[in-house]
């Protein structure tokens, strides 16, 4: 049975990878002109599984059960890399801002799938609380500008990008349904080493150079936090979190992500907070609390 101490102990894993996955957008993009973002995650995995072999790989029961494993971590990593790849490709015809935008449906889309999937009701007031949430976002990430607000479309790249949201909800759904009492840190290393092989693949199939070389030393800190903070780290609490809570609660954290990142922003760039984003900043927050406690 998990007691109230182990259920606050994930959601605190949740909200720490969140926190680590906002600061990343700050390192994507410093890294950005170097080289082609698939080539960049290609190394990102490159790197995590390697550094986490030897913990992974170190018991001799870890590695008569790599083989077992490997199978299911590919079907997680599947979708967890098909997000990354058609992000990449809706960026060459859509804006950032889109893409934020439409990342805010990921909660309601994960809520609807737990219907089929998992036998969960969907009540009115919840379907309220994940409107509340999307807009909410929606008012941080445009600015409050209402003038950008109705100027938004949807184009070919914007139904790429969904999905690639879809594919975030199955991956979500994927760590809950294949785990099977595993090792965990045998099951993030199989997660990142498939998931290395799926960009390599996608790497191949599109023509992308590596460009690896062009990598200086700020780029390597940068690289450094990726791969350790938002690679090794997130997947680990993601996986944990979402086995012990399920996808819905894990997902509803997706609505603090703007604000994560307006406070990052802030604080490690200096970039003045606007004051009129900060009411959507707390109702996305009183969402995400909601989800949680509907979702028990």
């Amino acid at each position: 049975m998990i007691t109230h101490h182990t259920m606050l102990k994930h959601h605190l894993q949740v909200l720490l990878a969140t926190v680590l996955v906002a600061g990343s957008f700050i390192s994507a993009e410093f890294l950005a002109p170097y080289s082609n973002p698939i080539a960049l995650t290609l190394l990102r995995f490159i790197l995590a599984a390697a550094l986490l072999a030897p913990f992974a790989l170190y018991k001799k029961e870890d590695r008569a059960q790599f083989i077992k494993t490997l199978p299911r971590a590919s079907i997680i990593s599947l979708f967890y890399s098909l997000f990354f790849i058609l992000m990449f490709e809706a960026l060459k015809t859509t804006s950032s801002l889109n893409v934020s935008t439409l990342y805010t449906l990921i909660p309601f889309i994960t809520g609807l799938l737990c219907i089929f999937v998992f036998k969960q009701k969907m009540t009115l007031q919840v379907s309220a609380i994940y409107l509340m949430g999307a807009l909410a976002t929606c008012w941080v990430v445009f600015q409050g500008d209402i003038q950008l607000i109705k100027s938004f479309r949807l184009n070919t790249g914007d139904i790429l990008f969904l999905q690639a949201c879809l594919s975030m909800c199955c991956y979500s759904m994927a760590m809950k349904l294949l785990y099977r009492n595993d090792n965990k840190w045998l099951l993030v290393f199989c997660t990142l080493l498939s998931g290395a092989i799926w960009m390599f693949v996608a790497l191949m199939i599109m023509g992308k150079p590596l460009d690896w070389q062009q990598l200086d030393l700020p780029a390597y800190y940068h690289m450094a936090y990726l791969v350790i903070g938002t690679t090794i780290v997130t997947v680990y609490l993601y996986q944990t979190a979402t086995v012990a809570l399920g996808p819905k609660k894990v997902m509803a954290y997706v609505y603090l992500s703007p604000a994560i990142v307006a406070g990052l922003g802030y604080l490690i760039n200096d970039v003045s907070l606007n004051p009129i984003i900060i009411p959507g900043i707390l109702i996305s927050c009183t969402a995400t609390l909601l989800l949680q406690k509907n979702a028990s």
